[in-house]
């Protein structure tokens, strides 16, 4: 019988199963534990992750430290899912100003207590493990600096009423402008530990841009007139040696590509250069008399002024120097920048009849302000030319009472009608703000619309280099660079016939940045406005639809530049319509001209960026900035 009880196996199993599931329940216990314990500790770290996020954004927008701390805690605790809150600590630190560098710290500690761990260790006879606990951490970068250009239309249809406004656009842009800067100055002056966080440029346009009368003498400047368009208007011919004793003995000579006053017709200013800037000195008028004694003799002689000094706008570079922020540089003398000097355009013809003139005809040019010292009969183009190219008349003095001081945006200054430029200026600081506030304020709307023009001198305004090098280098970290450009109408260059003006010296224009249609550059057939642009753009077409279409080509090809060279641009059409063709491209090449968005996605397509482009109204204006302050806003947080 002992021997059948001990070789009978029907029992086993139940031993076998018995012996093992003491490890199997323990298993068990494990996999279910390590389960749960993965997944709380997964939403521990998302719970971490967003409430990193969400108090940078906190801080950016100007929350106090306790603020962020409650605020981070909350946020934290409310993604946390199904963890209780109260095994989970959370630890924050901020960004100060004697450390804590330019990011936001969250950091984790997760008790874990098991379901099973601590029954299937009294099992096995082991003490503890009762709980599990890990930690984690976030780390989200703030942006340092951001450096902001408002490229800012002051054409004349600013003056008219904004869509569903009852204001002027011009007031509806001042006001959102400021408080644009008001909203990102305030969250810039949290960011302690940061110099300059923020920055901002204002850049006035309209058919030309003002970069300032005080940088006359820069560097950047083509103070010598070697630039192949400086001249261009200019029939120094009309003063050369053979012509000297006509003149007064006086003369000019080129030298080396620079022209000088030669002959002691010129008195002290022999051997002077003759540049646009010398021009404007030169251009005097007879103020009085006065009387000065002269050896034994008292002798009666002219007083002189003044006519017009240079007013600060720049002509564009020639192609392709005006789509980009290439270096001015004397060793290649298209990059540096001219000053405008519109000429003098043909007035009165007059018939010689003794000690009295009488006019034969009166030309409707567009900018005659100059006496053109003639007596000739003739009405041709070519002698119309010939006389508005003349240099002579500029070094004739205008008699008393011919004429008075020129006024803003007239004389050699026409065309020059914008505010200058406010370089890149540090609105943390109350001078700053300011400084940016009241630049804003002194915009006024005038002449006509040359964006591509206004977008070159944005990007040249947050560069680093000349002729505004208050940027930072284009190769430091954590820093953004944005164009914000806005105009309420399309590109415009204008033939003199639509604007009610006669053309008698055929210029093909009115005289603006690109100088006349007319005028072809050294070597080619056609305007400089022409030059560099696509199959979309007549050579040959003198008319305001082809201007504009060239000074599209010209943004668009100004806009591709800068977004190549990483910045930022954001556009926005004010009252533009698309049912007017003109107004319909321009809104199709500002959102061609836009950035993509790295933060929104494109309603009408969720798999693409959105567009950086606003199509706004007068009305809807300030909810359009306060958009484009929250993209800013984004901008400071890199995670």
């Amino acid at each position: 019988m002992l021997r059948r009880f001990l070789s009978d196996k029907r029992g086993n199993y139940m031993l076998l199963t018995a012996a093992s599931i003491i490890p199997i329940m323990g298993g068990l216990a494990v996999a279910v534990d390590y389960s749960e314990m993965s997944r709380q500790r997964q939403l521990t770290i998302n719970a971490l992750d967003a409430a990193g996020v969400a108090t940078a954004r906190r801080l950016v927008e100007g929350a106090d430290n306790q603020e962020l701390v409650a605020y981070a805690q909350d946020f934290f605790e409310a993604n946390l899912g199904g963890v209780d809150p109260s095994d989970a600590q959370l630890h924050v630190t901020l960004p100060t100003v004697t450390g804590g560098g330019t990011t936001v710290k969250l950091s984790a500690d997760l008790t874990y207590r098991p379901y099973f761990l601590p029954t299937f260790n009294a099992l096995i006879g082991k003490n503890g493990g009762t709980t599990a606990s890990f930690s984690a951490q976030i780390e989200v970068q703030l942006k340092n600096t951001l450096e902001v250009a408002l490229v800012l239309d002051n054409s004349g249809s600013m003056d008219y009423t904004g869509s569903g406004s009852g204001k002027k656009r011009m007031t509806l842009l001042k006001d959102a402008a400021k408080q644009l800067v008001a909203t990102l100055a305030q969250q810039a002056s949290q960011m302690k530990q940061m110099v300059k966080p923020v920055q901002f440029a204002v850049v006035p346009f309209a058919a030309s841009v003002n970069v300032g009368p005080q940088y006359a003498t820069a560097a950047w400047m083509d103070t010598d007139g070697r630039s192949p368009i400086h001249h261009e208007n200019f029939d120094w011919d009309t003063m050369n040696q053979a012509k000297a004793s006509a003149n007064g003995n006086r003369y000019v000579q080129s030298i080396s590509g620079v022209y000088y006053k030669k002959g002691t017709g010129w008195g002290t200013a022999e051997n002077q250069k003759i540049t646009r800037f010398s021009l404007y000195d030169d251009l005097l008028r007879q103020t009085g008399t006065q009387t000065v004694r002269v050896g034994s003799s008292w002798v009666t002689q002219p007083v002189y002024g003044p006519y017009a000094s240079w007013q600060g706008c720049v002509e564009a570079r020639p192609y392709p120097y005006n789509t980009s922020d290439a270096a001015p540089t004397s060793s290649t003398p298209a990059t540096l920048f001219v000053p405008m000097f519109a000429p003098d355009e043909v007035g009165n013809v007059w018939t010689d009849q003794g000690d009295s003139k009488k006019t034969i005809k009166t030309f409707g040019a567009s900018n005659s302000w100059w006496d053109d010292q003639t007596v000739s009969t003739s009405t041709s183009t070519s002698d119309q030319y010939a006389r508005q190219r003349s240099m002579v008349k500029y070094f004739t003095p205008a008699p008393q009472g011919k004429v008075s001081v020129a006024g803003s945006g007239e004389g050699p200054n026409s065309s020059c009608t914008t505010t200058a430029i406010t370089p890149l200026t540090d609105v943390t600081v109350s001078e700053g703000l300011t400084k940016v506030n009241a630049a804003i304020d002194a915009m006024s709307p005038n002449g006509a619309t040359n964006v591509p023009e206004g977008i070159a001198w944005g990007w040249r305004t947050v560069s680093n280099a000349a002729p505004f090098s208050e940027g930072r280098p284009e190769t430091e970290k954590g820093n953004d660079k944005v164009l914000i450009v806005l105009t309420d109408g399309e590109n415009t260059y204008y033939t003199p016939s639509s604007l009610g003006y006669s053309d008698p010296a055929g210029d093909k224009s009115t005289y603006s940045a690109y100088g006349y249609a007319r005028v072809t550059q050294s070597g080619g057939s056609y305007t400089r406005l022409f030059m560099g642009t696509g199959s979309g753009v007549s050579k040959s077409d003198y008319s305001n639809d082809n201007y504009s279409a060239a000074l599209n080509d010209q943004m668009a090809q100004v806009c591709t530049n800068a977004k190549a060279n990483h910045l930022i641009v954001m556009t926005v059409g004010l009252d533009l319509s698309s049912t007017d063709t003109q107004q319909k491209k321009q809104i199709a090449g500002l959102k061609d001209c836009a950035s993509d968005s790295r933060f929104r996605k494109d309603t009408a397509d969720p798999s693409k960026p959105a567009k950086l482009f606003w199509n706004t109204t007068g009305g809807n204006l300030s909810q359009t900035f306060k958009e484009i302050a929250d993209e800013l806003s984004n901008l400071r947080i890199v995670s």
